[in-house]
């Protein structure tokens, strides 16, 4: 499944997890070329499989489902049965990457935990991806994305200030903690495999939703840390750099991310407001950001004269950095996207094709991206279990007695 030009080629990876976090990471390692074999429940499959609509046109497959799966091969396989253990047991054998989502202490029962699969194979890089790690006052909850961007700070951060209408606390609009746990994630397991090159051995990953949550409140943590503050929803503005907003035009919002003084003074300039950029409540960002209450009306009123279009045209002119608030329609239709080619299209078995978001890593001008779309549930049964050397009689029987 993997070609020698891309980074991962040669490694092996088993992903029994599902919905979101782990599967992300499964489709990073299987876009740098690594063959990932997703392992999934005879019938019903991974969870999200079921998230829709919308679906696949033709076909059962939720927009969901093919979100974090291109790139893998699919087998169903029943690990709460003996054999299906066994079988699993034998693809690890031959893996350098085991990825789970299961509850703290799920896959003991089975003999598929660490402890167990690093007797089997010592070079296993074993990656537990869970709500709140393997140790801790929470270990044994569940972990939702939802749940822990609310338990993490970032829907405190998310949203209008209670003061304004429509105010109170906003999850993001995509399942933010869970795609950041991925793509942790998948740092851990390549850095995991850098140091196995020379220690020769694996290691056991432990990543927390919860943890990583943390770790990406980034400068508001440190606005906390620093300062005691407990920093407050501020909606589209930014708590350190002002003017870094959203504001209203005649006929729509803009984007304006002022990253400077000298981008203010020009700002300002456009604006026909220069004044401001010599006013000392203004004249540097730490004063601006002191007397934002003051500036922003001014602002407002400014903007809303003219049009998105002549904003854009105007600032762009000039280095301002502003941008439009795009529907995905417009992101997809915007010529930076599709000169990236960012969208992509594969052959899909059941429906001819599929439209995906292509991976943006770029590397020496190619696109590090997945050739192969999301699989058919079992769609790589037969051909998995032929390469660790189970019989076409012995795979008959499996199926008939619903290990497969």
């Amino acid at each position: 499944m993997s070609t020698p030009s891309k980074p991962l080629a040669g490694i092996k990876v088993l992903d029994i997890s599902r919905v979101l976090a782990g599967p992300w990471c499964g489709q990073m390692l299987a876009d740098m070329g690594a063959d990932v074999i997703k392992v999934e429940r005879p019938v019903a499959g991974d969870d999200t499989r079921h998230w829709g609509p919308p679906w696949l046109n033709g076909t059962t497959e939720s927009a969901y489902y093919l979100c974090a799966n291109r790139g893998k091969r699919s087998i169903t396989i029943d690990m709460a049965k003996p054999e299906g253990q066994a079988l699993i047991r034998q693809l690890v054998s031959q893996s350098d990457v085991l990825l789970e989502n299961f509850k703290v202490g799920g896959l003991k029962k089975y003999g598929l935990d660490y402890a167990s699969l690093k007797e089997l194979n010592p070079k296993l890089v074993y990656c537990s991806i869970t709500g709140f790690g393997q140790e801790s006052p929470y270990a044994h909850r569940a972990g939702y994305d939802f749940m822990i961007q609310a338990m993490g700070g970032i829907m405190s951060l998310t949203g209008k200030p209670d003061s304004e209408p429509g105010g109170g606390p906003v999850k993001s609009g995509v399942a933010f903690t869970d795609i950041f746990t991925g793509l942790y994630a998948t740092n851990a397991v390549l850095s995991a495999l850098y140091q196995r090159r020379d220690s020769g051995v694996g290691c056991h990953i432990d990543m927390a939703l919860m943890d990583v949550q943390v770790g990406v409140l980034a400068n508001q943590a440190l606005n906390y840390l620093t300062s005691g503050n407990v920093p407050q929803r501020l909606g589209n503005a930014h708590p350190n750099i002002v003017p870094y907003q959203a504001f209203a035009t005649r006929d729509g919002h803009i984007i304006v991310a002022v990253g400077n003084d000298e981008q203010f003074r020009r700002f300002c300039e456009v604006l026909a407001l220069g004044q401001l950029a010599a006013d000392e409540r203004f004249a540097t960002n730490g004063a601006r950001v002191h007397h934002r209450e003051s500036l922003v009306p001014l602002l407002e009123a400014a903007l809303a004269q003219r049009t998105i279009d002549e904003w854009l045209a105007a600032f762009e002119a000039v280095g301002v950095p502003c941008g439009p608030i795009n529907t995905l329609d417009r992101v997809f239709d915007d010529p930076h996207v599709k000169a990236r080619g960012l969208k992509q299209t594969l052959p899909h078995t059941q429906a001819g094709q599929v439209d995906l978001v292509a991976n943006p890593i770029r590397i020496n001008g190619h696109s590090l991206s997945a050739t192969t779309a999301p699989p058919s549930l079992g769609e790589h049964t037969e051909h998995v279990l032929n390469d660790i050397g189970i019989t076409p009689a012995q795979q008959q029987a499996l199926r008939e007695a619903g290990i497969i």
